[in-house]
């Protein structure tokens, strides 16, 4: 099964390719869509789009994992951001992939085992279950593998948890 990993964002989306067979977990390519400061954000949102379907066409997910976005402060960085995820969340629809979404909490609990945990010990973890030689490089591409590793984690007990509740 290859599932892709994405931290969302309108500068920089993370995004990281696994596969899971069995219990092992294979990096399969990761690395970001930057996009240009100063650019318009029609632009710069299409960049992210364009990305996204060249990425999904080329590696072939079966599924896709997004971080949910939590902000506390800045409205103006939570729309661009927004943006680009719905853009990002576009691009899996159309090619009729399942899409997954974990708050940064249920990242950190399938990742490290604690929803506190910190951002060091969330990178280090995906080092070591990849089997990667160091963290990768920026932090957006380490979040985006811990999101596909949770998902990686989570998602046969999800797919059991709603079949139970459908019946």
């Amino acid at each position: 099964m290859r599932i892709m990993g994405i931290d969302p964002g309108i500068a920089i989306v993370g995004f990281g390719f696994i596969d899971k067979n069995g219990s092992k977990l294979t990096p399969v390519q990761y690395g970001c869509i930057q996009t240009e400061a100063h650019t318009p954000e029609e632009e710069r949102l299409m960049h992210v789009y364009e990305g996204m379907v060249q990425l999904i066409e080329k590696y072939e997910p079966q599924m896709v994992a997004f971080e949910k976005l939590f902000f506390n402060r800045n409205v103006t960085t939570a729309m661009s951001v927004s943006q680009a995820r719905g853009v990002s969340i576009l691009a899996a629809a159309q090619k009729g992939l399942p899409i997954a979404e974990y708050t940064p909490m249920q990242v950190k609990q399938a990742v490290v085992g604690y929803g506190k945990a910190e951002k060091k010990q969330v990178q280090e973890m995906v080092r070591m279950f990849l089997n990667l030689q160091k963290v990768p490089k920026p932090d957006d591409v380490a979040d985006a593998l811990a999101v596909a590793v949770c998902h990686a984690h989570s998602y046969v007990l999800n797919s059991k948890l709603n079949e139970v509740l459908k019946k």
